[in-house]
C-alpha cells in the first residue's frame, strides 16, 4: 500500500468523532498562559501543525503568554524558538539541533542535559508535566488505532502524561509495527493534512572532502565488526560509511534510530537479525531519519519495529545483547580518553542523547564494544579533534571507561584497560599528522608520557599503513605483519621479556637482559625513510601479541641495510621467520637496496640457516665469534 491515500478512513473517522474535528481556532484555543507544549520528535514533527499554531498567533498575539515548548530534537521548523515569539514561548529541547542551536546558545531557548533513557521518567513522575501534546500520525486502521509513524522515542511517553493531544493526521505517515499505537479515543482533536514526512540528509556542504574521511573511518571501523553481532550506529556521514563498508556478515539491529544506511543492508540481507540473543529476527530501533524509500519499506513491515526509548536505550536491555557493538561519533576526545559529542567548547552543540546509554549497555554486554568514532580534524584540518584535555566548558559525554576503540582516517586506537600513558601514545598515534608533534609536547608537559619520550616529526615518521599485510606461514599460523607504531611499546616490551636469556643475548650480542624504555623507543619510534621495523602480530579480538621482530637500517654509503630478526621463542619453527626475511627483502627491494649486512653469533645456527635458506650466494666469514654476512639481492 503506497503512502498518501488515506481520505475514505479520514471521513470516516469525522462522521464518528466530529467533535474532535473542529477548527483550527477552537482547537488552539486549549493551549493556556504557563503550558507546557510538547512537540513530536525529528522527522515526525507536525509542520502544519506548528505552521498552524503560529499563524493563529499571529492573530490572537495575547491567546497566551510564556508557554513552554518541549522537544527533543528539531529538523524543521522551529518558531518557538524565533525572537518575535519570545513573550508566547520559551523552547526547552533535550537535544540540540540546527534550527535552534543559535536560540540555544544565545539565550532564547533552554537545554535540558540528560540521557535519552530517562527522558520519559521527567514525564511520568511529574518533574516535567506536560499540559498539551502536538503529535503527527498515520491514518487510523481497522481497529480504530493511529500510530505514530517515524518517532515512537519519547513522543509516546508524552502522550500517556498530557492533558491535551493534539493530532495531524497525515496518510504519507508510515504505520510502523512497535509501541507506537495509539488508540483514537485518548486524542483530543485531530487536524488533517497530508504533507511529505520532514526527510534526513546527513551529507555536508563540503561532500566529497567529508565523504572521503568519513569513507576510511568507515573502512578502519568495518574491521571491528563480526559476523553475528549486533549492532547501533548513530547519525551523520561517518555512521553512513560503517553502514556501507559492511559486507558477508549475518547482523541483528538494536538501535535508537533507524537510517537509510540500516535499510540497505537489510535490504541486502546482511542485517537479518538471525543471531541476535534478545527480540530474534526483528531490527528494533525508536525513531527513523531517513528518505522517502526508507519509509515506504519501513510501512506495515513486520521486521522492524519501534519501540519506546526508555525500552531500546536501556543500558540492562541492551546488554542483553551478546556480542552488541555500539558505534557513535564525538566532537572531540582528550588524551586521557573523554569524549564530548554535545558541546564545541562552551557552544552548545546536540546533546547526551542516547549515545552514552548505548556505549555503557555495549560494555556491559557479553562480547560487547563501544566505538568511538570522529573525524581527526575541525575548521578543514586547521583545530585538532585530538587535544591534551577538552576545552573549557566541553560536556564530558563519554568518561574515560566507556570506551573501548577510537578510530579516526588515521586509524584505530584501543583504549580499554590502557592506562593514561598508553591511552596518549594511542591516541596521538591516529590523530592528523599535523598536530602529533604538538600533542607529544603538550602530553610531556602534563606529564602523560614520558618526558624524553621520542618523536619523528613530518612524513618520514608517519605510520606507513599501506604496508600492512597478512600472510599465512607454511604451519597454516594466519600473522599480521605491518610496520611498528609510535604507540608498539607496551607491545614490544611484553615480547622481548617473553623471549629467553639465550634469545635475548643472540638478538643483541650482549650479556644484558633489561629492554628500558630508552632501548625500546630505538624500536618503535622510526625514522622510515632510514630505517623499517616489521612486527608479526597475532591477533585475537582486540588483543594483539607481537611474536616477532624484524628490522633494518640503511648503510647510505653501499645502499644496503643492516638486517635482524627475532621471533619468540614458543613460535619458533613456525614459518614466522621465513616471513618476516621475505617481507622484509621485499620491502627493500621497493626502494631500490642492493642487499643485506647481519651480523649472527656462530651459536645461533637457527638463525644463520634462515639466511641461507633464503639467500643462497651470501658471503659470510667469522670474527670474534660473530658470523658477518653479505647478502645481495
Amino acid at each position: 500500500m503506497s503512502l498518501g491515500n488515506e481520505y475514505r478512513k479520514y471521513e470516516k473517522l469525522k462522521q464518528a468523532y466530529p467533535e474532535k474535528f473542529v477548527s483550527e481556532k477552537k482547537i488552539f484555543s486549549n493551549i493556556h498562559r504557563g503550558d507546557r507544549i510538547f512537540i513530536s520528535t525529528a522527522c515526525a514533527e507536525p509542520q502544519y501543525l506548528i505552521g498552524a499554531l503560529a499563524t493563529y498567533l499571529e492573530s490572537h498575539p495575547k491567546a497566551f503568554f510564556d508557554a513552554e515548548v518541549l522537544s527533543w530534537w528539531n529538523l524543521g521548523v522551529a518558531p518557538y524558538a524565533e525572537a518575535r515569539y519570545q513573550q508566547n514561548f520559551r523552547y526547552n529541547s533535550f537535544f540540540v539541533a540546527n534550527p535552534t542551536r543559535d536560540s540555544v546558545n544565545i539565550g532564547l531557548s533552554d537545554y535540558t542535559p540528560i540521557f535519552l533513557s530517562n527522558t520519559p521518567k521527567l514525564f511520568s513522575n511529574g518533574q516535567v508535566p506536560i499540559d498539551v501534546a502536538l503529535i503527527q500520525c498515520s491514518p487510523p486502521d481497522d481497529h480504530g488505532y493511529v500510530n505514530l509513524g517515524v518517532s515512537v522515542d519519547i513522543v509516546k511517553a508524552a502522550v500517556e502524561n498530557t492533558s491535551l493531544i493534539i493530532a495531524q493526521l497525515n496518510s504519507f505517515m508510515p504505520r510502523i509495527h512497535g509501541d507506537g499505537f495509539i488508540d483514537v479515543n485518548e486524542i483530543d482533536y485531530f487536524i488533517v493534512h497530508d504533507e511529505p514526512i520532514l526527510e534526513y540528509n546527513p551529507v555536508p556542504t563540503d561532500e566529497d572532502y567529508y565523504l572521503e574521511i568519513a569513507s576510511k573511518i568507515g573502512n578502519y571501523v568495518a574491521r571491528l565488526i563480526q559476523d553475528g553481532d549486533t549492532i547501533q550506529v548513530g547519525y551523520g556521514s561517518i555512521p553512513d560509511a560503517v553502514l556501507s563498508n559492511l559486507s558477508e556478515r549475518d547482523l541483528g539491529v538494536h538501535t535508537e534510530l533507524v537510517s537509510d544506511g540500516l535499510i540497505k543492508l537489510i535490504k541486502n540481507g546482511i542485517i537479518n537479525n538471525s543471531k541476535k540473543t534478545l527480540n530474534r529476527g526483528k531490527t528494533i530501533g525508536s525513531f527513523c531519519m531517513g528518505n522517502k524509500d526508507t519509509y515506504e519499506f519501513i510501512h506495515d513491515n513486520p521486521s522492524i519495529e519501534l519501540r519506546r526509548i526508555d525500552y531500546t536505550n536501556d543500558p540492562l536491555v541492551i546488554a542483553r545483547h551478546d556480542n552488541m557493538a555500539a558505534i557513535n561519533s564525538a566532537l572531540q576526545i582528550d588524551l586521557t580518553g573523554q569524549a564530548s559529542a554535545e558541546s564545541i567548547g562552551r557552544t552548545f552543540y546536540s546533546g547526551i542523547g542516547g549515545q552514552a546509554d548505548f556505549m555503557r549497555g555495549a560494555i556491559l554486554a557479553k562480547g560487547g564494544k563501544s566505538i568511538l568514532t570522529l573525524q581527526s580534524t575541525a575548521g578543514h584540518g586547521k583545530v585538532s579533534r585530538i587535544v591534551p584535555f577538552l576545552s573549557e566548558g566541553a560536556g564530558v559525554t563519554l568518561n574515560r571507561g566507556d570506551i573501548h576503540y577510537v578510530v579516526t582516517e588515521y586509524g584505530i586506537a584501543y583504549l580499554h584497560g590502557k592506562n593514561i600513558r598508553e591511552r596518549a601514545m594511542q591516541l596521538i598515534s591516529i590523530a592528523h599528522p599535523r598536530f602529533r608533534s604538538e600533542l607529544i609536547k603538550k602530553a610531556k608537559q602534563f606529564n602523560l608520557i614520558y618526558k624524553d619520550q621520542a618523536f619523528v616529526p613530518g612524513k618520514k615518521g608517519e605510520y606507513p599503513e599501506h604496508l600492512e599485510t597478512w600472510r599465512t606461514t607454511k604451519k597454516g599460523m594466519e600473522i599480521l605483519l605491518r610496520p611498528v607504531k609510535i604507540s608498539d611499546e607496551p607491545l614490544l616490551k611484553d615480547f622481548f621479556y617473553d623471549l629467553t636469556d639465550q634469545s635475548l643475548y643472540r638478538r643483541f650480542i650482549s650479556v644484558r637482559k633489561d629492554v628500558p624504555h630508552s632501548r625500546l623507543q630505538d624500536f618503535c619510534i622510526i625514522d622510515f625513510s632510514k630505517e623499517m621495523v616489521i612486527v608479526a602480530v597475532i591477533q585475537e579480538e582486540a588483543l594483539e601479541t607481537v611474536v616477532g621482530v624484524s628490522q633494518y637500517g640503511i648503510d647510505t654509503k653501499s645502499h644496503t641495510a643492516e638486517v635482524a630478526f627475532v621471533v619468540r621463542d614458543d613460535y619458533q619453527n613456525k614459518g614466522i621467520g621465513s616471513e618476516l626475511v621475505h617481507y622484509l627483502t621485499y620491502l627493500a627491494k621497493m626502494i631500490g637496496l642492493l642487499g643485506f649486512t647481519a651480523e649472527v653469533l656462530v651459536e645461533n645456527r637457527g638463525m644463520l640457516h634462515l639466511f641461507e635458506k633464503n639467500f643462497p650466494d651470501l658471503n659470510k666469514r667469522i670474527v670474534d665469534g660473530v658470523y658477518e654476512l653479505k647478502m645481495r639481492f
